[in-house]
């Protein structure tokens, strides 16, 4: 390969920093990169706290059962207020009730007594505000950048995740094992008044006029068009088979030992987010692929060939090369759903469908961990890891086979794509006449 074709591959890869031009998408960049790495401190932290409280393993297992309600409920009526309400001040609100939550945390931690009660409290209250959240901060992206650029802005809100979550866990324990609990949640505290000063200085994106109050009657009303749409529920059960039968989570501490590296355990759980990471840092290419549903099926099915590869990994190097590998394919398959999200659901739909997305990324990794956990109870570890991983290649091509719509999907021909593009010119040249009138613009270009 000749030197100039690398360095036209090069510029191809590397990753599109065009939305970093539009100031609002900067700031909810980096508030909520801020945010991301105090979050995963507290999210070491306070299981980590019951289990210094109570030394009980069912004790550490309820957190899980307390968070999954809140956010399930929250994460659909989040959707309606992102459509019913300014988004701009639901994400400033929320990120206040964490901001309180962090702190009352950090008293309860500095008590000569530490409480269970604020513990379990606090994991359902973030849990809760998460899910409120979420859809806001997901349907504000496309109002930020422009049509073609949402790949990009999507590569780079990954990539803030991969950031938190490497280095996020990786401090937190050291924090709580090594310095004290009320150090972590001091600096989660404080790293929610920074991201909430950067959040307070967005300009408010007000709800259309006409916009639907929320209710129950407005969250079907997106649960119907989600699920009239192929290439929309295609998006949502790929992902959910694809956690659901292929993420051991639960399951590394024990293979960690069989592999004889318990000293690799914390690297397990960080090599996908680094596979994450450096499709993020090379996802130039992205805005070139055009086949969007046929990219996610093929990604999820990687995924499950990395888990079966590591179900079957002599040691603990090809262990973690294999999950770099599936984080990799789980990214490419996260870009592309975002992508199709982003560009074909209307704006008033858009915070609904947000809460919708949220459940089908929350709910297959936590029903996951009792699928794995049962499985290799019945049939062992190695073979509970891999038939989860082929069978997550298996799920994946049957729902290819039955929703053709989603994976013929092509952004160029897609009616909703085009409507999409159509919209967005509007708002466009919607937003050009204002300034021609004598407006100021409403973000620097």
């Amino acid at each position: 390969m000749s030197f100039s074709r690398i360095l036209g591959w090069l510029r191809h890869a590397r990753m599109d920093l065009r939305p970093l031009r539009q100031r609002d998408f900067r700031l909810l960049i980096f508030s909520g990169t801020i945010t991301m790495f105090g979050s995963y401190i507290t999210m070491v932290a306070i299981p980590f706290h019951i289990k210094e409280l109570t030394g009980s393993y069912l004790a550490v297992g309820v957190v899980g059962v307390i968070e999954i309600v809140p956010m399930v409920v929250c994460g659909l009526w989040g959707g309606a207020l992102a459509d019913a309400m300014d988004r701009r001040r639901v994400i400033v609100w929320c990120e206040g009730g964490m901001a309180a939550v962090a702190a009352i945390l950090l008293a309860n931690s500095l008590l000569p007594e530490p409480m269970l009660w604020p513990l379990y409290l606090g994991a359902g209250a973030i849990a809760a505000l998460d899910g409120l959240q979420r859809p806001s901060l997901n349907a504000l992206i496309p109002r930020l950048v422009e049509r073609d650029e949402i790949p990009a802005a999507n590569a780079l809100q990954g990539m803030r995740w991969q950031i938190g979550s490497i280095a996020g866990p990786t401090l937190g324990g050291l924090l709580v094992t090594q310095v004290g609990m009320p150090s972590a949640y001091a600096i989660d505290a404080a790293t929610f008044v920074v991201s909430l000063a950067l959040l307070v200085a967005l300009r408010p994106s007000p709800a259309a006029k006409d916009a639907s109050r929320p209710s129950v009657k407005a969250i079907m009303e997106g649960v119907r068009y989600a699920f009239g749409r192929q290439e929309l529920l295609g998006t949502y059960v790929v992902d959910i088979a694809a956690m659901l039968l292929a993420m051991p989570l639960a399951l590394y501490p024990f293979l960690a030992d069989r592999l004889e590296s318990a000293w690799a355990l914390g690297m397990m759980y960080a090599a996908t987010s680094v596979g994450a990471l450096l499709v993020s840092l090379t996802s130039g290419w992205i805005r070139h692929v055009h086949r969007h549903g046929l990219a996610v099926a093929v990604a999820a099915g990687v995924w499950g060939l990395g888990i079966a590869g590591l179900g079957l990994a002599p040691n603990v190097l090809i262990a973690l090369a294999c999950l770099v590998v599936a984080g990799a394919a789980d990214m490419v398959s996260g870009l592309f759903r975002q992508t199709i999200w982003n560009q074909t659901i209307p704006d008033h739909l858009r915070g609904r469908l947000a809460g919708i997305e949220l459940l089908s990324f929350s709910i297959g990794p936590t029903l996951a961990q009792m699928r794995s956990g049962g499985m290799a109870a019945a049939i062992g570890l190695r073979g509970a890891i891999v038939s989860g991983g082929l069978m997550c290649v298996g799920t994946v091509g049957l729902l290819a086979a039955v929703l053709p719509r989603f994976v013929t999907y092509d952004d160029r021909t897609s009616p909703h794509a085009v409507a999409g593009a159509v919209a967005a010119e509007g708002s466009a040249a919607t937003e050009g006449s204002a300034v021609g009138k004598g407006d100021s613009p409403p973000d620097a270009r």
